[in-house]
């Protein structure tokens, strides 16, 4: 029997949380799909680092083939997929870029490798050797010495998936699953929801 979704963001939120307790890595990975100015289609993993009725925000270095993409064509779809809970979510919309203020402040929380590798990283680019990657963190660890905080780069910052579709699943024996599409036109618009055959 299939299930109602009041509140696709609410449904998330408590999915999200469940997930947090029994999924042993990663429970906010989420599969991201982009399609590029010459058509070509890709998929990666990036984590969600925040949502709430705006959208689904994550960050990346805008320079690598993702943000690329995303410039080109600023639509994306994300699954998040649960498997000891037997749940997916699927996400569809257009995206944002986070201002540099709100960047900025998503980077001062990260640590401080992670923030000195989105200095070092040249993301999607042709490394000719591991020294190479590990002579640009030695040179931005001597730039930052001493600084607990510093600026983050100016390719790197956040992203925010503006939902006009969401579709909740959850696993069914005998592969008959129960399938939940809330569609809208434009994100002020209600949802219109729709059971699907599994």
């Amino acid at each position: 029997m299939s299930f109602t979704v009041t509140d696709p963001f609410a449904l998330f939120d408590q999915w999200l949380a469940e997930a947090t307790a029994t999924e042993p890595n990663d429970p906010n990975a989420m599969s991201l799909a982009t399609l590029d100015a010459n058509g070509m289609l890709s998929n990666r993993i990036v984590l969600l680092k925040g949502h709430d009725t705006d959208g689904f925000r994550f960050f990346t270095n805008y320079e690598s083939r993702k943000g690329q993409a995303l410039a080109a064509n600023p639509r994306a779809a994300a699954l998040f997929h649960w498997k000891t809970l037997g749940r997916q979510v699927r996400v569809e919309g257009a995206i944002e870029r986070l201002t540099a203020e709100q960047s900025q402040a998503y980077y001062d929380t990260r640590p401080r490798g992670s923030r000195i590798g989105a200095w070092a990283s040249l993301q999607s680019q042709a490394l000719p050797e591991r020294s190479s990657l590990q002579d640009r963190i030695d040179a931005f660890e001597a730039q930052f010495e001493g600084q607990e905080t510093f600026p983050k780069p100016d390719y790197w910052g956040g992203f925010l998936i503006r939902p006009v579709a969401m579709e909740f699943w959850r696993a069914g024996d005998y592969r008959l699953h129960e399938r939940v599409r809330l569609t809208r036109a434009q994100i002020s618009d209600p949802w219109q929801q729709s059971p699907l055959y599994p």
